[in-house]
């Protein structure tokens, strides 16, 4: 059978190259020279270790890899701006994902592409293959359903289910955001904040946010801002009605940009410069779409004090990167049965103060490259897992 072509493939391209063969592999990390070392790594000597683990099922996470082991896992339903591409698709970002656990936390991770959408098969498909994992990464997964996938799951499992589209970004985000406001002189209970998107991040964001106890908060969708007495509100999106804007703000999202001290974008939408424009002095600008942000940083920068994107190639990018392989090896360290809210605010605030002493408006979060990041999260969250009563070592 001939080999599939496509035009958009060539190895002159150093993408193309790089991806070709994938990005991960498994490697042996046992001696297999000679009998004496097969006799201990398979069998006869391997008996002895399933039968501790069938009378202890907890020494699994000591004798084998499943204590340092995470599935990332997606149905390829949102995958980066991309949408719905499918999961074979979606493999190279669920490759890459792994390899960002490796790298940064030394987190061991398989990438898992399931052929359904079907919510009831992927959480069923997830918790059959539980056993073999330490962990569970939700990952591009499409809204609303990815809310009650993460949700199922995490009841139905005594292991961590963290759905990274959510929670990262929700992590990296608060933690720019306290780092913006020290940096204007400011506490977060100052600001009033617009959020546009109400997806998985933008819902996410927006529950940090107020754990963390901004001022006032207005979220909004494509049909514009939400709030309590709108007819077409998920339960979702009806749930954070109940929660934020406290003024009572209808109408579009740049009607409710006038006088908002932060804005932060998670959406595909774009708001024009006049609507920029009429934002309080000294505002914050997180236009965090990608590959286009929700304002261009050359027209936020005429207008804010501070500017920050999804993108490597503007200062203060807030990245996943910074938060998930942190958070998973301090949930693994201290084998936690699942990530509290206080373990997310914890990992935000260490994130945050890594670079406190370094702070300014082109550096508001650590580079995802700044070595010091992935063990101060770990540390925080691992600390938050035995505080919040959800460690078991």
């Amino acid at each position: 059978m001939p080999v599939p072509v496509s035009p958009r493939v060539s190895d002159d391209d150093p993408v193309f190259a790089l991806h070709r063969g994938g990005k991960i592999a498994l490697e042996v990390t046992s001696p297999l020279a000679n009998a004496d070392d097969l006799s201990l790594a398979y069998t006869p000597g391997v008996a002895r270790v399933c039968l501790a683990i069938e009378e202890t099922p907890a020494l699994a996470e000591d004798y084998t890899w499943r204590g340092n082991l995470v599935a990332v896992v997606t149905d390829g339903t949102a995958v980066l701006g991309l949408g719905d591409i499918g999961p074979a698709a979606a493999m190279p970002v669920m490759e890459g994902k792994a390899a960002l656990f490796k790298h940064f936390a030394r987190v061991d991770a398989v990438p898992i592409c399931l052929d359904t959408k079907d919510a009831d098969e992927i959480i069923d498909t997830v918790a059959r293959m539980a056993p073999s994992f330490g962990g569970i990464n939700l990952e591009d997964i499409s809204a609303p359903r990815c809310f009650e996938i993460e949700r199922r799951l995490q009841a139905r499992l005594d292991i961590p289910v963290f759905h990274d589209d959510q929670h990262g970004t929700a992590i990296v985000a608060l933690a720019a955001l306290e780092n913006a406001a020290r940096v204007t002189g400011r506490q977060l209970s100052d600001l009033r904040v617009v959020v546009s998107g109400a997806g998985a991040s933008g819902i996410a964001v927006t529950r940090i946010i107020l754990a963390a106890g901004i001022g006032d908060i207005a979220v909004g969708d494509r049909k514009g801002i939400i709030y309590a007495d709108r007819g077409d509100l998920t339960s979702v999106k009806a749930d954070i009605a109940a929660v934020t804007n406290r003024t009572g703000l209808t109408g579009s999202i740049n009607d409710a940009l006038a006088g908002a001290d932060v804005f932060i974008g998670l959406s595909s939408g774009t708001v024009p410069e006049e609507a920029v424009a009429t934002m309080a002095p000294g505002s914050i600008i997180f236009a965090m779409a990608n590959p286009d942000p929700e304002v261009q940083p050359e027209v936020a920068r005429k207008y804010a004090s501070i500017v920050a994107t999804g993108r490597s190639d503007f200062p203060n990018q807030i990245n996943n990167v910074l938060a998930f392989p942190g958070v998973f090896r301090g949930a693994l360290d201290v084998r936690a049965s699942r990530v509290t809210e206080g373990m997310k605010l914890a990992a935000a605030r260490a994130l945050a103060d890594v670079i406190a002493d370094e702070l300014a408006p082109d550096h508001i979060i650590p580079s995802p490259f700044d070595t010091r990041v992935a063990p101060a999260v770990a540390a925080a969250v691992a600390a938050a897992a035995k505080a919040d009563g959800v460690a078991r070592r």
